[in-house]
């Protein structure tokens, strides 16, 4: 009986050390996933989440808010990491909807973070679409739920001014810089 046990307990050790131990990347951006942040995530579970940063919840009485279920991410340091929107306002159980990606080193496996250019985002995934808004050309990404805003001063002189011109991908320059990079979660209710 007692050899048993011990056969159980060498067997159960061996399984459990030959396990490897995966530890996800806290600045990895992945499908439905930004660190250990993910599109299942309630706000109620920042706190535990980022245990180690600060977090300031917007108020919607505060009059510099677009709206009240705008959440930053703060290290403890001061540098801001990301600002998050809940998908609804004052609900702690709301998952979150969009995330604007502050510090360049979060990174897509490819490399691509806040602080790369149009060639980055060319040259690894397959633009959806380009909007032409009144100051940015935003590019959308599907494929890693990414949207990007490119500063018009960038492009050719005829698109600064004129939003009713559709821009192509090879109307941008290479080295057009990312002015903003957002994350958009579908509803996963």
């Amino acid at each position: 009986m007692n050899i048993r046990i011990l056969q159980t307990l060498v067997i159960t050790s061996l399984v459990l050390s030959c396990q490897k131990e995966t530890k996800q990347d806290p600045f990895e951006i992945s499908n439905n996933r930004i660190g250990l942040l993910t599109n299942e995530i309630q706000v109620k579970q920042l706190d535990s989440l980022f245990t180690n940063d600060s977090i300031v919840k917007k108020s919607i009485g505060n009059q510099f808010s677009t709206s009240g279920n705008e959440i930053e991410i703060y290290e403890k340091g001061g540098a801001k990491l990301l600002v998050l929107e809940a998908r609804k306002e004052l609900d702690p159980t709301a998952t979150i909807e969009n995330i604007q990606v502050i510090d360049s080193r979060y990174k897509t496996p490819s490399g691509l973070s806040a602080k790369s250019t149009y060639k980055d985002i060319k040259d690894h995934y397959s633009i959806t679409k380009i909007n032409n808004t009144l100051s940015t050309a935003v590019i959308f990404v599907d494929s890693i739920q990414a949207y990007f805003a490119i500063d018009k001063k960038e492009l050719p002189q005829k698109f600064q001014s004129a939003t009713d011109i559709k821009i192509e991908t090879t109307d941008i320059p290479e080295t057009a810089k990312i002015k903003h990079f957002w994350i958009r979660w579908d509803s996963n209710e």
